[in-house]
C-alpha cells in the first residue's frame, strides 16, 4: 500500500514538474526564441497593422538580453571609437558630410545627394543578417510605441524595455545606451536604437528610439549620426 502511494506521488510530482516546464517554455518563447524566422534569424509577430516583424535580439547578439554591436549610422561594422573623425561619411566634422546630405551647408565642399534614408548597402541589419532584414524606419518605431504597451523590466540581470502587443507577444530591448569616442554612456539606465530615417532639416542627425529608466521616458529623439548605437532589425510579412 505504501509503495503504491509513493509511486502515485512520484507520478504526480513528475507531471507537475513537466507542466511547469512547459509553461515556462511557452512564456520564454514570447520574447526569446520567437514565433517565426527569416534567413536564420528569429522574429516576433506583434500583430502590427504594418505587418512588421521585430527581431528577438539586437544585431550582433544571440539572445534578447545581450547588447550586441554598436554601429555609427550608415556603417555596417562595429569599431572602437565613435566620433566625427572616424565616421565613414564625413571629412572630420558634422558639416563635412560626404553621403546622406540634403543641405549644402552640411556637405563637404557643398556636397548634397538628397538621400534621406539608409540604402540597403549601408544598413547594418541588411549587411549582417541578409536581404529582407533592415533597420526600422521612424514610422515603424512610432507604430511600436503606439500599438504596444511598454514597461521597464529585468531579464537575467539586464535592465531593458519590454514591449507587449495585444496578441500577447513581446520583445525585450536591453538598455544598451550609446557610445561616444570609446566610452559607453549610462548602460543599464538608458537605451538608444537607430532608425533608418534622417532628420528632415538637419542631415547630421538621425531619428532614433530612446528610453530612460531614471525619468521613465520613452520617445523618438534626434541623435548625432557619428555615435555608436544599437540596431534592432525588422522584416516584413508582406
Amino acid at each position: 500500500m505504501k509503495l503504491k502511494l509513493m509511486q502515485n506521488l512520484t507520478k504526480t510530482i513528475a507531471a507537475l514538474i513537466l507542466s511547469i516546464a512547459l509553461l515556462c517554455a511557452a512564456g520564454c518563447k514570447k520574447h526569446n526564441s520567437g514565433n517565426g524566422s527569416y534567413n536564420g534569424r528569429d522574429y516576433i509577430d506583434l500583430g502590427l497593422p504594418s505587418g512588421t516583424m521585430w527581431a528577438t535580439c539586437n544585431v550582433g547578439a544571440e539572445n534578447p538580453e545581450s547588447y550586441g554591436d554598436y554601429f555609427a549610422w550608415g556603417e555596417t561594422t562595429p569599431k572602437t571609437t565613435y566620433n566625427w573623425s572616424t565616421y565613414l561619411y564625413s571629412k572630420g566634422d558634422y558639416n563635412q558630410l560626404t553621403k546622406y546630405c540634403s543641405q549644402s551647408d552640411f556637405g563637404f565642399n557643398g556636397f548634397t545627394d538628397n538621400l534621406k534614408s539608409l540604402l540597403a548597402s549601408d544598413d547594418a541589419a541588411t549587411a549582417n543578417w541578409g536581404e529582407g532584414w533592415c533597420t526600422p524606419t521612424y514610422n515603424q518605431w512610432v507604430e511600436l510605441l503606439r500599438k504596444c504597451s511598454h514597461t521597464w523590466t529585468t531579464i537575467n540581470g539586464v535592465n531593458g524595455c519590454l514591449f507587449t502587443a495585444r496578441n500577447g507577444n513581446s520583445i525585450f530591448l536591453p538598455a544598451v545606451s550609446s557610445r561616444r569616442d570609446d566610452d559607453s554612456r549610462i548602460v543599464g539606465d538608458d537605451g538608444c536604437y537607430w532608425s533608418s530615417t534622417l532628420n528632415k532639416t538637419l542631415p547630421d542627425g538621425v531619428k532614433g528610439f530612446r528610453f530612460t529608466l531614471s525619468i521613465d521616458d520613452y520617445d523618438i529623439y534626434d541623435f548625432s549620426r557619428e555615435a555608436g548605437m544599437s540596431v534592432r532589425a525588422v522584416c516584413s510579412s508582406r
